[in-house]
């Protein structure tokens, strides 16, 4: 059960939130990050150093291009939701257009078995002990190649009943029955705050009041990264929203307060799911330092081989984030490791029922980021760490760029905030 200075936190941030609606600081939280080790300042802070590189990391060809099996049938149901506007298409890149050793045929035949080429006993492997989501075959003549650059997500208007239910599946039937009142489905829009009494008034009575039952560490910390993954979405789509006026695309305020703004806790979970994947590019340092980028240009290879390792080094020299050690550590926790990879490889598996392509194509990327994260530091002793995949890599750097990205919008949002709220000012 959360206790009383934990619940009077909450309260405080929550109440910061309402009291900074018509300042720049709007949507701008202070204090310790729950269930980690630092101050969303300190977050903000290693953001602003860190962002440029990744920013620049993701233009490379090591990093722009991503192969998955963007067409596999949803394991869960029946999809008949599949999204017929435009802007859900995936536009797909041609294999002659990627680097030579990531096509099929050389990634075939690096595989090959000194048992010979029918020997191939990973290829059918959805996925392996150490594994938190189901892992894209490399090889897998089905998988496209996409560039990211060239697709980047936004709003699509796939939402209803097929949107809905992929939401329902991931909080209703596998969060360990944390959020069971929640309905992640409401697409209902409110209309834009344009001063803090315009936000809801009861935001912190709802974290104070409600009974919430015991929730231990590792439910908690498996909660925030779903919610901070879905947040993290919802706050992509409002940032690229296609003002059906104008046909431009664009920030929209209004989606932005509906989806995140007027709930703080999912702000919350965004900074606690960038602080995890940190930790993870930490602990996977001397890794990502030795790795050897290998798309068959030299010279960007060793330029990506420089980016990353300043990157790595950069986050090592971050203050503490997240203490992976706290989770599974007692005799009942330790039991509960095999259900929280399970559930994760379900939610994993439920992007696959995403009605939109685009949708689906970033769904899976990221959501395969975050349980990349985890193996990293779930799966592996410190002393012994050791990742033979160049997926992992990728998933790794690529998901801590997709949260990083998140803070600029925010950026964006508390400025459009402010230029309401003067606007209101001078008008009343």
């Amino acid at each position: 059960v959360k206790s009383l200075s934990e619940r009077l936190s909450q309260v405080e941030f929550m109440k910061s939130l309402s009291d900074q609606a018509t300042d720049q600081n709007y949507c701008t939280p202070s204090g310790i990050i729950s269930d980690a080790c630092c101050k969303y300042e300190t977050v903000e802070k290693m953001n602003d150093d860190l962002s440029p590189r990744l920013r620049e990391l993701i233009k490379t060809d090591f990093f722009k291009y991503y192969k998955l099996k963007l067409y596999k049938e949803c394991p869960f149901w029946s999809e008949y939701g599949q999204c017929i506007n435009q802007a859900c298409a995936v536009e797909t890149t041609d294999e002659t257009d990627v680097p030579e050793m990531w096509r099929s045929n050389v990634l075939g035949a690096l595989q090959t078995s000194q048992a010979g080429t029918l020997f191939q006993p990973f290829i059918k492997c959805e996925y392996t002990d150490q594994d938190f989501c189901v892992v894209e075959d490399e090889t897998d003549s089905e998988g496209v190649f996409v560039n990211l650059l060239d697709n980047p997500e936004r709003f699509t208007g796939y939402a209803g009943t097929s949107a809905g239910r992929v939401w329902k599946s991931i909080y209703e039937e596998n969060c360990f029955n944390v959020v069971s009142s929640m309905d992640p489905a409401n697409n209902n829009l409110a209309s834009v705050p344009t001063s803090k009494n315009h936000l809801p008034e009861d935001m912190a009575q709802k974290i104070d009041t409600t009974d919430i039952e015991e929730v231990c560490f590792e439910k908690r910390v498996y909660y925030r990264l779903i919610s901070g993954l879905h947040s993290s979405i919802s706050i992509h789509i409002c940032d690229e929203y296609l003002n059906q006026t104008t046909g431009q695309w664009g920030p929209n305020l209004e989606c932005f307060i509906n989806r995140i703004g007027s709930h703080p806790e999912r702000l919350q979970n965004i900074y606690f799911s960038y602080v995890v994947l940190l930790r993870a590019i930490s602990k996977a340092a001397d890794y990502l330092n030795g790795y050897e980028f290998c798309t068959g240009d030299k010279i960007q290879d060793l330029q990506v081989k420089a980016m990353v390792g300043e990157l790595v080094n950069k986050t090592r020299s971050c203050p503490e984030t997240f203490d992976e050690k706290q989770m599974f550590a007692s005799p009942e926790s330790r039991s509960l490791k095999e259900e929280f990879k399970n559930r994760f490889r379900n939610v994993s598996r439920i992007m696959d029922c995403v009605g939109c392509d685009k949708c689906r194509l970033w769904g899976k990327l990221q959501i395969s980021g975050l349980g990349t994260a985890l193996k990293v530091l779930f799966s592996y002793e410190d002393e012994f760490f050791n990742q033979p995949q160049l997926t992992d890599t990728y998933r790794n750097c690529r998901a801590f760029q997709y949260f990083s990205s998140v803070f600029r919008k925010f950026d964006v949002y508390r400025t459009i905030q402010t230029n309401v709220s003067r606007k209101d000012q001078r008008s009343s």
